[in-house]
């Protein structure tokens, strides 16, 4: 048995404005003074991917269009809604208002496990990423109703918060698939 590797043509992708119609899974991706461009263009690349309804941008993260964001985004910035604001907390203060349970991803005194967090059917969430060396602001910690850990049993302490959103986000399509048009 051979294994051809599949052209862009074969893969069935939704157009952007497809995109734009399809059902999303309950999440929003918030970016706490993320400073890097191209971690900001792999978020909205993961986050159309594993179909999040939105981006929050906030403080110092930098918005689209810019060339930085393209060039690890291919594109991703046009099929996923976003928002900025410029103050985070002020962000989360409209999510809360808007349904969204705020989920800061954070190392915590009382944080859970990834894998250990119920994801419960018909709650919408807002998940908080931070900055990538002072990570998700104490304000915003207190701000959340819950703080989820990444498990990791490596020497280092974190992961690069693109990493970080695509296993988060993974996990998250993963606990809805089944439900709704993700089965």
């Amino acid at each position: 048995m051979t294994n051809r590797k599949l052209l862009n043509s074969e893969l069935g992708r939704a157009t952007v404005e497809e995109f734009k119609h399809r059902e999303k899974i309950p999440v929003a991706i918030v970016l706490d003074n993320v400073r890097s461009q191209h971690n900001i263009g792999s978020v909205f690349r993961s986050s159309d991917a594993f179909i999040a309804q939105k981006i929050v941008l906030c403080g110092i993260s930098a918005t689209p269009p810019t060339p930085e964001i393209h060039k690890s985004a291919l594109g991703a910035e046009f099929s996923v809604d976003w928002e900025y604001f410029k103050e985070t907390a002020d962000a989360v203060r409209r999510l809360k208002e808007e349904g969204y349970r705020i989920i800061s991803i954070e190392q915590t005194e009382n944080s859970v496990m990834l894998t250990d967090f119920k994801i419960a059917e018909g709650e919408k969430y807002a998940l908080v990423f931070g900055n990538e060396v002072h990570g998700v602001q104490q304000e915003i910690v207190d701000l959340s109703d819950d703080c989820i850990e990444i498990p990791q049993f490596g020497t280092k302490h974190s992961l690069n918060v693109s990493v970080c959103i695509g296993v988060v986000l993974w996990e998250f399509l993963c606990n809805v698939k089944g439900k709704g048009p993700f089965q």
